[in-house]
C-alpha cells in the first residue's frame, strides 16, 4: 500500500495547483493535482508534507494544518494524508513534474481534475476534515 501526502498552499485566497506534463510515464499526466508525494521509508507524514513542499515548490512552510485522510482502492490502493498551508516563505520555482499555477477555488472547480478529488475540494477548501474511501475501476469512479 503507498503512502502520500498532498498539501494545498493557499494565498490571496488562491490555491496553488500543478498541471502534469513533464514525466514521460505519470498517472496523473494531464490533470490537475496539488503538491505532493510518497512518503519516505522512517519519515512522518508531517516530514513528507515539509520535504515534498518544498521540492516541488522551493516554498518552505511555516505553519500546516492536518484535514484527514483519502483511501483509494480498486486500481490505486493508496492512502493520502491531505494538509494546507497558509503560512509559507521562499520564492517559487520550476516543479520538474509540471506547471504550478495559482487558482481560485471557482477556477478549480473547472480544472481537469480526478474525478474523485472533486468529492473532497469542499473539506478543503472550508478547512474541514476529511475521511474518505474513493475506488476506481478501469480509471473510472466508481465509489
Amino acid at each position: 500500500m503507498e503512502k502520500t501526502i498532498v498539501c494545498y498552499l493557499i494565498r490571496d485566497n488562491k490555491y496553488l495547483m500543478l498541471y502534469r506534463n513533464k514525466k514521460l510515464i505519470d498517472p496523473n499526466k494531464g490533470k490537475w493535482i496539488t503538491v505532493g508525494g510518497h512518503i519516505e521509508e522512517n519519515e512522518t507524514k508531517e516530514e513528507a508534507c515539509i520535504r515534498e513542499v518544498f521540492e516541488e515548490t522551493g516554498f518552505t512552510l511555516l505553519d500546516y494544518k492536518y484535514l484527514g485522510i483519502v483511501h483509494f482502492r480498486g486500481d490505486f490502493k493508496e492512502d493520502m494524508d491531505i494538509f494546507i498551508s497558509h503560512s509559507f516563505s521562499g520564492e517559487m520555482h520550476e516543479c520538474d513534474e509540471g506547471e504550478l499555477e495559482w487558482f481560485t477555488k471557482d477556477e478549480i472547480n473547472n480544472l481537469n481534475m480526478w474525478e474523485g478529488d472533486y468529492l473532497f475540494l469542499d473539506n478543503v477548501f472550508n478547512e474541514e476534515n476529511i475521511n474518505m474511501t474513493i475506488t476506481y475501476l478501469n480509471g473510472k469512479l466508481v465509489k
